[in-house]
């Protein structure tokens, strides 16, 4: 049995892949009556570890301005997959350059309210496939033989180019029914969607991210 003390942003789903236990345990060895909900600054014990772990930079689990949420839909949550802001592929490249595209001919700088019709836009311009679902239902749609769940910080994510972020919930009223989706620009701040959102990291109330980069 280990020890490994929670870092805002973490999921138990991200840390039950990245511990190679499952939620269900997790849940069951730290008396926790809701998955959904953990919190930073705890320490979360893991079954079957025989070492303690401090979160190592850059790592940890799936990461939200709010920290919570689980992992569903995405199967694994996999490391970096390469991704990081000095090597960025093409393809990541073609869906930032496809995201600004959609956000600027759809709300430029002003919320529509319709953050997955312009992420869904951007990619069926970059790859000619059609993503349907709202903010919180897009990543269960995400063609996994097009995108892979990838294991990344908000902050890591968004100095990277062409990624799609989802979160299950936001602080507003529609977003805490239909979350919110994005995709990253690169410059580590912004992110687009039907719209261009200058500071990603300064919109608080936001929970249940998960982290997609295209493998096309």
């Amino acid at each position: 049995m280990s020890n490994y003390r929670i870092q805002k942003g973490d999921t138990l789903s991200a840390l039950a892949a990245r511990f190679k236990t499952s939620v269900s345990a997790l849940a069951r060895t730290n008396n926790i009556s809701n998955p959904n909900l953990i919190f930073a600054g705890k320490s979360l014990r893991i079954p079957g570890k025989g070492d303690s772990f401090e979160p190592s930079k850059g790592s940890g689990g799936t990461k939200g301005s709010g920290g919570t949420g689980g992992s569903k839909g995405g199967g694994q949550v996999q490391g970096s997959g390469g991704a990081g802001p000095g090597n960025a592929t093409p393809a990541m490249r073609k869906l930032a350059d496809a995201g600004r595209a959609a956000a600027m001919g759809m709300g430029g700088y002003n919320s529509q309210g319709l953050c997955a019709t312009g992420v869904s836009r951007a990619i069926q311009n970059a790859y000619g496939v059609k993503v349907w679902g709202n903010g919180n239902q897009i990543d269960n749609n995400l063609p996994r033989d097009k995108f892979k769940q990838v294991n990344m910080s908000l902050e890591e994510a968004l100095k990277t180019p062409g990624l799609v972020l989802t979160w299950e919930k936001t602080s507003s009223r529609l977003g805490s029914i239909y979350g919110h989706t994005a995709i990253t620009t690169g410059d580590g701040r912004s992110s687009v969607s039907d719209f261009i959102e200058r500071n990603t990291l300064g919109a608080g109330g936001r929970s249940g991210l998960k982290v997609f980069m295209p493998t096309v």
